[in-house]
């Protein structure tokens, strides 16, 4: 069963409407369904790249941890810390004289040539016979400096938990850098804390304390751009070392989802109903860096791309409602009065005026053409009948004028049989040729004639050329009988021959000799005609007369005229071709397609 297009039912309007619609339509619905999985395409999206920024800001931070514990492994190895004693073995002056020495060198880690926040370097050394009672005992997170206490009120509470990790170093948050007391400026801060062991002798030497690493991890913090979002340097236990949010302290609260498990190193994101969550931890370092973001904060941007969408989705409607209406007034009214126009239209009656437009579109130029293409259709109706009366008159006149041919035919004929009865025989014959030149001529209005007429014109044509000059060349003929019926465009022999005669062996007398043979070959007949002439010939001229376009009618209009027949006859590749004969004398060849009376 052939199937019907719809479409062919309705008209152009409605096919507009139709189009509009199929248009807006969809539209609006990819509008709804893009509203609709916006909110996870965004969060899915924007948790992918927190991750990425996570590891690049995890990686950041990691560096500058490494960082401060390989300046606390060259600081350990230093002579001078290896060989400080508190044994009292030593002089004072001794013993201020290395105080200084290490009090120099802790400063001089301490100071920072890339612009960042300074990290202080400070070591604390027990000393219970305070053997080094000179040395001033304040602390503080932004000063390095080396400090000897001798009781254990002036110890520090992360002391001993600093010795009992045998010389890894960690990271630790304290509100103090020493026990407090009244007066104390603030010391909260964030501690690398690595104790020093004696290379050489064992035990513990003190506790290197590197202070202000929150400043230098809030650096690297500050570098990303969360929208209302917060950002956690943690341990592993969740505890807040350092974030962006001031006087945030504790523990963080997490999602279970978070919990990295058995798993020592790499990224979880949890995504809640009002939290994104991207965690990035290290067990070995036992660190983790969070990113904590509010969804609603992402909603917001994600109402705003809604609105613009909302926005851009109507301004489209608008256009194109706009667009379809000026279509409807510019192409469709115009076509439905074409449409009337052309139904009433019958050949011949009169066409009104061209509607006038101000435009030159599309539709102008097709409503224009088609009122003039009416006007034409009637032109060429009374055209039509004035040739027709024309063309009557003018089979009447032909009527006529056939008359005066059978007349001079019968004029000549009297005139011959005049001149046999007087002896007068040459004179006959002239007569009997020139009335049969006169009739093939004619050829009662034919423009083909068989071969076998046109050999007899042109045996006519010769023998009165002999006759009137007392010409002596010698005409030989080879044209096999079964060619005489095909059909030749008439005069086109004995122009040819006329230029042999004329230009070829005219004074030649009896040497004169003119030769005509014809053949067929693959459907073509060859009819050539050849002459031993002596004069030279210019063929490069003739072959140009032969294809010139616009040739000069003072050269070769003869043999130009017929070479244009024989190719509208029968096609391009047909004509005349001139070329030199073999022992002298030029040979002109004729080609034709081969039709007779049955094509």
């Amino acid at each position: 069963m052939k199937l019907r297009n719809p479409l062919t039912k309705m008209n152009v309007k409605q096919q507009m409407i139709l189009l509009f619609l199929v248009l807006v339509i969809p539209l609006f619905i990819l509008n709804s369904y893009g509203n609709g999985k916006a909110g996870q395409v965004l969060k899915r999206h924007v948790t992918n790249a927190y991750i990425e920024l996570n590891k690049q800001n995890f990686k950041l931070i990691s560096r500058d941890i490494e960082t401060i514990n390989k300046v606390t492994s060259t600081v350990l190895q230093n002579a001078m810390i290896q060989q400080l004693s508190t044994a009292g073995d030593e002089t004072i002056l001794t013993r201020v004289k290395n105080y200084e020495k290490i009090e120099v060198m802790l400063n001089t880690y301490s100071q920072e040539t890339d612009e960042r926040e300074p990290l202080y370097y400070s070591l604390y050394v027990y000393d219970p016979d305070n053997a080094y009672f000179f040395a001033p005992y304040y602390p503080e997170s932004k000063k390095s400096g080396l400090y000897f206490f001798s009781s254990e009120k002036e110890k520090p509470e992360w002391f001993d938990e600093a010795v009992s990790r045998k010389g890894n170093g960690y990271l630790r948050l304290t509100d103090h850098l020493s026990p407090p007391v009244k007066g104390q400026k603030d010391q909260q801060t964030l501690l690398y804390v690595r104790a020093i062991n004696n290379i050489y002798k064992g035990g513990t030497i003190g506790v290197l304390a590197v202070s202000n690493v929150d400043a230098r991890i809030g650096e690297s913090l500050k570098t990303v751009s969360l929208p209302e979002g917060e950002i956690y340097f943690t341990d592993w236990n969740n505890h807040i070392l350092t974030t962006t949010e001031q006087g945030r302290t504790g523990v963080l609260d997490l999602p279970p989802e978070l919990d990295p498990g058995n798993s020592a190193i790499g990224v979880k994101d949890v995504i809640t109903k009002d939290f994104i969550y991207v965690a990035d931890y290290n067990y070995v370092l036992q660190q983790k860096l969070i990113y904590k973001v509010p969804v609603k904060a992402l909603l917001q941007q994600q109402n705003e791309i809604k609105r613009v969408i909302l926005v851009i989705s109507i301004a489209y409607f608008i256009v194109g409602l706009i667009i379809i209406l000026y279509f409807w007034r510019s192409l469709m009214t115009p076509l439905q009065k074409l449409v009337f126009f052309v139904r009433r239209y019958e050949p011949g009656q009169i066409v009104p005026q061209t509607p006038l437009r101000k435009r030159n579109d599309e539709v102008s130029v097709l409503i224009s053409t088609i009122y003039d293409m009416a006007r034409r259709l009637n032109d060429l109706i009374h055209y039509q009948y004035a040739m027709d009366l024309k063309q009557k008159e003018f089979q009447l006149s032909l009527l006529y004028q056939q008359i005066n041919p059978h007349l001079l035919y019968n004029t000549l004929e009297s005139i011959y049989w005049k001149s046999m009865m007087e002896g007068n025989t040459t004179s006959a014959e002239m007569i009997k040729d020139l009335s049969k030149l006169m009739k093939i001529s004619l050829s009662r209005g034919r423009e083909l004639i068989t071969l076998e007429e046109e050999l007899e014109h042109a045996t006519a044509y010769i023998k009165l050329q002999q006759n009137r000059y007392d010409y002596a060349f010698r005409v030989e003929m080879d044209v096999p009988e079964h060619l005489y019926s095909v059909h030749i465009p008439k005069i086109t022999l004995q122009p040819l021959i006329e230029n042999a005669i004329i230009h070829g062996i005219k004074n030649m007398g009896e040497d004169g000799e003119i030769r005509i043979a014809a053949e067929e070959r693959r459907g073509v007949l060859y009819i050539r005609i050849s002459d031993n002439g002596f004069k030279p010939v210019d063929y490069e001229t003739i072959r140009k007369v032969l294809g010139d376009d616009s040739p000069n009618p003072a050269k070769g209009y003869g043999i130009r005229n017929i070479h244009q027949r024989l190719q509208l006859h029968f096609g391009p590749e047909y004509g005349l071709a001139y070329e030199a004969r073999e022992g002298g004398g030029t040979t002109v060849t004729v080609s034709l397609q081969i039709t007779r009376q049955e094509d």
